[in-house]
């Protein structure tokens, strides 16, 4: 409870600086969960008459920082973990949000530079975790992606082989 306040109260002494930062078409919302719950929410509201050209700073740091504060209540992560993990989810929140901007209308080259950051990010992050951290990370994620798990990709095994479902043993 007493982090819950203390973590609200942060919030809201930077809040209008952050808010200063934005341009004025965009609102950036974060939403923390009580304590026991996971992640904290940032959502992004944009007027429709003036399209941004360029991600705003307010904006990726909020979706950096929001995705920091979650591995490092998921993970424990150290001081010095936690602040190369921030450098390393900035840069990949950036290079997702300019390729949002530059190839809003063509889906595929968006996919490809949303794979490019994930797995550059997903190469950094390996390098900052311990195994047990990293371990966890991959768990949580590919729960959260909807990523079946080694065993269920395996499929059948090869015939002779033995440990299959069929009935020729």
């Amino acid at each position: 409870m007493k982090l819950l306040l203390l973590f609200s109260v942060l919030l809201l002494g930077t809040a209008p600086a952050g808010l200063a930062q934005a341009p004025a078409t965009a609102i950036v919302k974060t939403k923390v969960k009580p304590v026991g719950q996971p992640g904290v929410k940032t959502k992004v509201t944009r007027s429709a008459e003036t399209p941004m050209t360029a991600p705003s700073d307010a904006v990726i740091d909020a979706k950096a920082n929001a995705l920091t504060t979650n591995m490092q209540q998921n993970l424990g992560l150290s001081p010095q973990q936690t602040e190369k993990v921030r450098v390393i989810n900035r840069r990949a929140v950036e290079q997702v949000e300019s390729g949002r901007m530059r190839y809003k209308g063509d889906p595929r080259k968006l996919a490809g530079i949303v794979e490019s950051a994930g797995s550059s990010r997903l190469s950094a992050i390996k390098d900052v975790l311990t195994p047990t951290q990293f371990n966890k990370y991959q768990r949580k994620r590919e729960e959260k992606m909807g990523v079946p798990n080694v065993q269920g990709v395996q499929g059948n095994s090869a015939p002779g082989l033995g440990g299959g479902a069929g009935g020729d043993q």
